[in-house]
């Protein structure tokens, strides 16, 4: 039977590591499923691109900063990054080789062709869990969007991201004085706490207005140096 103008149309599924990835079109949006979890869709981008403005903003000038993104989705924090000439290396650490797919030959090119054309971007696929614990990288910014939140994550093992020990890698790639930015799907006093209690500094989250619901949240934190 075909789909009416309201129903989703699925453009790709595929079943790998983490279990099945999903892109859908949803009349002019395209959505991102996982493990049947709604992640995302391209329908604002507001607090994603809030993420990367509020990591440079707290950097506090430092010339041509890095920003290791974590989570490629639709691509609104690449391309915000991208568009910004101030930014130094970029770069995307996106565990799903559909999501990488999609970007580079399928829907989604049209929001991030530029992003991936730029010079300054690398794409690594990867884990992120296992990228800060294993990278002899460092950067000046880290803008976490891998999941609903900190206390809505994808899959289980992200869960080690958000405690103490995850934590302590995330300030281990990042410089003295660099910035951890998390995009949640509702503010997180909680997290606020333990970001505290792993020593970082400058603790606070910015609240981003949606239409139904809970607002988005960006938490920031200061790695001291």
């Amino acid at each position: 039977m075909a789909a009416t103008d309201d129903s989703p149309v699925v453009l790709d599924r595929r079943d790998g590591p983490y279990g099945e990835v999903v892109l859908r079109r949803h009349g002019a949006l395209l959505q991102i499923i996982a493990n049947g979890c709604f992640l995302m869709d391209t329908s604002d981008g507001r607090s994603e691109r809030l993420l990367i403005d509020r990591a440079y903003d707290a950097l506090d000038g430092r010339p041509a900063p890095s920003v290791l993104v974590g989570g490629l989705g639709v691509g609104f924090s690449l391309a915000h990054a991208s568009e910004d000439p101030r930014w130094g290396r970029i770069v995307v650490v996106e565990r799903e080789r559909a999501v990488i797919d999609w970007h580079r030959a399928g829907p989604l090119s049209a929001l991030t062709s530029a992003a991936l054309a730029d010079p300054r971007t690398e794409i690594v696929e990867a884990d992120l869990v296992r990228y800060v614990n294993e990278t002899s990288d460092t950067f000046d910014a880290l803008c976490l969007d891998i999941d609903n939140g900190p206390g809505w994550t994808v899959t289980e093992d992200n869960e080690n991201l958000y405690s103490p020990a995850g934590l302590a890698s995330c300030a281990r790639v990042l410089r003295p004085g660099g910035v951890l930015a998390v995009w949640s799907a509702k503010p997180s006093p909680e997290f606020e706490g333990t970001l505290r209690n792993a020593g970082f500094r400058q603790v606070r989250t910015e609240e981003v207005p949606v239409a139904r619901g809970v607002p988005d949240a960006v938490h920031l934190a200061v790695r001291p140096g």
